[in-house]
């Protein structure tokens, strides 16, 4: 997993006046929890920050420095208003090099496949598969090969094989499948 830098600064106002103040001077709202931090540390980091982190497929490994304390985390969970899509809030979750830690994984599509030559449809049944390993195992992404899907056909979770993590995510569910269009059903008929 690549790494990046966050620059924090602690906040010790909590409320929505302080929220608002925070958001309307171009910073996000966040939290650091996790094993290693006694209690939560709340605090805000300018919003430009985040574009590489956010607006990304790719899973990263944050290094939090806030105020010259430096947390090693993940980004947990992003809260963005509803019309606008701003960030409006930040969960960082800390973890240590020795636990195994939870964590969703995006799937990224390899290969070509001969079900969408003949005309099919990828269909994606999920885009992320929970996860579990040490932070340093963890990939950006979990690639799945559809060289051999045909029409109709489905890859599931079960057929991958992780290598120095877990995954959490049922064996029987199916990540993508090659849908046959209406068109082509008809013919099948005939």
């Amino acid at each position: 997993m690549k790494t990046l830098e966050i620059i924090g600064f602690k906040r010790a106002n909590l409320d929505s006046a302080s929220l608002n103040e925070i958001r309307d001077s171009g910073n996000v709202p966040c939290v650091v929890y996790g094993p290693g931090i006694p209690e939560q540390i709340h605090f805000s980091s300018p919003a430009i920050l985040f574009r590489d982190l956010i607006y990304t497929p790719e899973v990263h490994l944050v290094e939090l420095n806030i105020e010259g304390t430096i947390i090693t985390a993940v980004l947990k969970e992003a809260q963005f208003h509803p019309v606008s899509e701003v960030l409006l809030h930040a969960d960082f979750m800390a973890f240590t090099d020795d636990k195994p830690i939870k964590f969703e994984i995006p799937v990224k599509i390899e290969g070509s496949s001969p079900g969408l030559a003949k005309g099919g449809k990828l269909e994606f049944k999920t885009r992320r598969l929970k996860v579990k390993g040490l932070a340093k195992n963890l990939p950006d992404y979990v690639p799945v090969n559809i060289s051999t899907l045909d029409l109709g056909k489905s890859f599931k979770v079960g057929e991958l094989q992780p290598e120095g993590y877990e995954i959490l995510t049922s064996p029987n569910v199916s990540i993508v499948t090659i849908g046959i269009p209406r068109a082509l059903r008809g013919k099948k008929a005939e």
